[in-house]
């Protein structure tokens, strides 16, 4: 499994922590200060990396969270057919079809960063 466990405490924004199952890069991170009977809580906004969808949790600042290992790669394209792209990575020269997004522009020979975690990859 490509995850470990932190306290939130040790989080900060640009970091990543998994909420609803889903890997995601904290955009906000805020503290309340502890109240008569508790300890301090945390509230962290999180986009998923994968599905762009926005995401929150409360958690006490000594609880601990789930934080994804996602890789950064360097690919290579190897072919682009419609909204589909074959991409060679160059640590392990797999290959594998990822989907183009709207916004990039690539052709064949084309370097590429991309993240991967767990099968699920996304261009940089």
């Amino acid at each position: 499994m490509a995850k470990e466990q932190n306290e939130v405490r040790d989080l900060d924004e640009g970091s990543y922590v998994m909420m609803d199952e889903t890997p995601c890069k904290i955009t906000s991170y805020s503290t309340a200060k502890p109240g008569k009977h508790g300890s301090a809580k945390a509230r962290i906004e999180g986009k998923g990396v994968f599905d762009s969808k926005k995401r929150s949790l409360s958690q006490p600042v000594d609880a601990k969270v789930w934080v994804p290992i996602i890789e950064r790669k360097q690919g290579q394209v190897v072919n682009v057919e419609d909204d589909e792209i074959q991409v060679m990575d160059l640590d392990t020269y797999e290959t594998f079809v990822m989907v183009s997004p709207d916004d990039v522009n690539l052709s064949p020979d084309d370097d590429i960063e991309f993240l991967e975690y767990e099968g699920q990859r996304k261009i940089v």
